[in-house]
């Protein structure tokens, strides 16, 4: 049995700061962040989705103006 532990910071409704244990719980993390900020990428309707890793283990997914309205881009932060 795994104890895998994703700790989750949201600062507002348009970031989402995730830090992730481990490697296998990484995919749905991020993939459930995104699908959250769709949502208000679409009520925005003029913004689409970055996700930045910033460190192992350690993400933000945002909502960007520099990103098209229905994409998603993905950075590694230096």
């Amino acid at each position: 049995m795994s104890s895998a532990i994703m700790e989750t910071q949201t600062t507002d409704a348009r970031s989402i700061h995730l830090t992730f244990s481990t490697a296998e719980e990484i995919h749905t993390g991020l993939e459930s962040a995104v699908n959250e900020l769709i949502e208000a990428a679409v009520e925005e309707g003029n913004c689409g989705i970055r996700v930045t890793r910033h460190e192992p283990g350690a993400y933000t997914v945002a909502l960007d103006d520099s990103v098209p309205f229905g994409e998603t881009y993905e950075d590694i932060a230096a």
